[in-house]
């Protein structure tokens, strides 16, 4: 089973590398953490502020990239938890099919945020984390 998370907060320590997101259940009090790079952090934080940059950033990029050849971001899912790594999909719908790509949480949450996509994490995920 899949529950719908929200990006509840952006955690950015200078001068770190390692940054927090905190994940918290939609229709629930669970919440997870998980340690994210500097510059997805950023990517984060200024998508969700709607910040526009001159040029666009990766993130940016993979978005254009995804509806540019015809397909619509449709949620992003963590569906696994192995040896404290995370894992991601993005789950885009082209021409009627469902593509699935592996990614890493970071970029799929930098990738959809600021966008009205669900984020979803599996049921085990949840109980081994919370």
């Amino acid at each position: 089973m899949l529950v719908r998370m929200r990006l509840a907060r952006i955690v950015m320590v200078e001068p770190d590398t390692q940054h927090t997101i905190v994940l918290k259940e939609v229709k629930g009090d669970r919440a997870f953490t998980i340690q994210i790079g500097r510059f997805e952090a950023l990517a984060i934080d200024r998508r969700v502020k709607g910040e526009k940059t001159p040029r666009p950033m990766t993130h940016d990029l993979a978005l254009t990239l995804i509806e540019q050849l015809g397909g619509t971001l449709e949620k992003v899912v963590i569906p696994e938890l192995h040896d404290g790594t995370f894992y991601a999909k993005l789950v885009i719908r082209k021409d009627g099919e469902i593509v699935e790509v592996d990614s890493r949480p970071s970029d799929a949450i930098a990738i959809s945020a600021g966008r009205d996509v669900p984020l979803l994490v599996d049921e085990a995920v949840l109980r081994e984390v919370c």
